[in-house]
């Protein structure tokens, strides 16, 4: 990607792949996307980093896109600003803001609401991390239907910790007891009241109570009692907009890192009589983020395993642990089982099958096989161990029922295939989009053979030749097989080749 390292000139580019912000859609997202993530020991933006075939801020986006169906979205970006913003693109809700100093998330929302040049917009606002690469729809809509459920003013997706509670280190989220400490009930109970970091537990004397004030009552608890809380904050956030605009100017940043944190809002809610609750996901894996490359693989392990579950039962899949086929394939897949029909789909260890690839039934993808881009399939075609079948932007590859494409075969291009058509082993082909390859029906391909942007007709056997820009014809008049081999082209600067002595 182009780096812009002059400011007028991001300032263009975010002017040139921003929508401009509608007053009318009552839900906002806000996707924090400006840090760069030191651990992650990379010179791409953590940000870019994927999760099953897609960049983890673009698949934040595309949940909220999807699960939010009136929403602005708004992408704070940062370091490596350029680069996320053309991951993402220009989208007709979409929008971005440049945080150029990285002051905590409370400084990113701060940025992200001048966007929102109506204060009179009532709406509300949700806050997500951009590394959270494994969030869905389902969870986001969730996460809506609970707030507005709740009638809350703030929310916040909580995680729930499972495992020894000596390792968790996430900050634990508080809430009202259902008694004070004078022992009488309390009517917000659940409510969050605040976050205490981990360090701050340890902290604390072992000996006495933690005791704190809330809407005038007193609610204790002991050291161990916050130590093994489960729940933590995940750093997905809910707002009314009208108390979110109030108040995150009034965070503070006193704390050693100078910065303005966002879970700073919970106090500033209770303290203007607001109301604060707080909900956990039914899937705990969605709300997982990375700071380094080990989390990242199991984040990626996680989705491989997902999309396993999904299809195990529908299609096969021979090594459950090294595939790939992009979600838009199988949701294409999902739909096509919901007919009834068995697709018979055949996946082989290694097999990648990307995004923009049409499935069919009866289809089967060899081993290490690279099946990308706009790839429209048949029924019944048998791709081989090795295959790579891709085409460019603006160009489609059509391949007819019944077709084969054996071992090591290379498919580029501007393509079409006609049904029971035979490409076989080491073969070469690359249609352009002057010049498109178009071959008929009940073709042979065989012997290490090239083609480049020909036309071939029906019922035509081609071996040990390279065909460039040809329109080969079937000449027998009856429609019987016609041969060509060891067709070679002349040569092309031949002076300039000398034997060796």
């Amino acid at each position: 990607m182009n780096t812009i390292n002059d400011s007028s000139n991001l300032k263009e580019l975010i002017e040139k792949y921003s929508s401009k912000f509608d007053t009318d859609k009552t839900e906002t997202a806000i996707i924090l996307a400006a840090g760069h993530g030191k651990r992650i020991k990379s010179h791409k933006s953590k940000m870019l980093h994927s999760i099953w075939g897609e960049p983890t801020v673009a698949r934040v986006y595309n949940a909220c896109n999807i699960a939010l169906k009136n929403v602005n979205i708004i992408v704070v970006v940062g370091i490596k600003a350029e680069d996320v913003i053309q991951t993402i693109g220009k989208r007709d809700n979409g929008s971005y803001v440049y945080q150029a100093v990285q002051k905590g998330t409370g400084h990113a929302v701060q940025v992200a609401l001048q966007k929102i040049d109506n204060k009179n917009y009532d709406g509300v606002v949700y806050v997500f991390p951009g590394d959270m690469g494994l969030i869905n729809e389902t969870a986001v809509r969730n996460f809506k239907e609970k707030f507005y459920e709740s009638n809350n003013d703030m929310m916040v997706l909580t995680g729930l910790f499972d495992g020894d509670y000596n390792q968790n280190y996430y900050g634990r989220i508080v809430r009202v007891k259902e008694t004070d400490i004078n022992g009488k009930k309390s009517s917000d109970a659940g409510q969050v009241i605040k976050i205490i970091e981990h360090k701050d537990i340890l902290s604390l004397p072992d000996d006495k109570e933690h005791v704190i004030d809330f809407k005038g009552k007193k609610y204790s608890y002991t050291k161990e009692e916050l130590l093994k809380n489960n729940e933590f904050n995940s750093g997905v956030f809910a707002f009314k907009y009208k108390y979110l605009a109030k108040l995150i100017n009034e965070i503070e940043s006193n704390n050693v890192q100078g910065e303005i944190y966002l879970t700073d809002l919970i106090y500033l809610f209770n303290k203007e009589g607001l109301s604060v609750g707080a909900v956990s996901p039914k899937q705990q894996h969605v709300i997982m983020g990375f700071n380094n490359k080990s989390v990242l693989k199991e984040m990626e392990k996680i989705a491989r395993n997902h999309i396993y579950d999904k299809l195990k039962d529908i299609i096969e899949i021979e090594d459950e642990e090294d595939f790939f086929i992009a979600d838009d394939v199988v949701k294409k897949i999902l739909e096509m089982d919901s007919q009834g029909t068995p697709l018979d789909i055949h996946v082989g260890r290694g097999a990648f099958i990307c995004k923009g690839v049409s499935v069919n039934y009866g289809c089967t993808f060899g081993r290490e096989c690279i099946v990308k881009d706009n790839v429209i399939l048949g029924k019944n075609v048998n791709i081989g161990e090795g295959v790579e079948i891709s085409c460019y932007p603006g160009q489609q590859i059509k391949i007819g029922d019944n077709v084969e494409i054996l071992k090591g075969d290379i498919i580029k291009g501007n393509i079409s295939i006609g049904n029971n058509t035979r490409i076989e082993s080491s073969v070469n082909m690359t249609g352009s989009d002057e010049f498109p390859i178009a071959i008929g029906s009940n073709v042979v391909v065989k012997g290490t053979s090239y083609i480049f942007g020909s036309v071939i007709a029906d019922n035509v056997l081609i071996y040990h030749s390279v065909l460039v820009r040809k329109n080969v014809i079937n000449p027998n008049k009856d429609g019987s097989q016609f041969k060509i081999g060891f067709y070679i082209p002349d040569v092309i600067g031949e002076e300039g080749i000398k034997d060796l002595k």
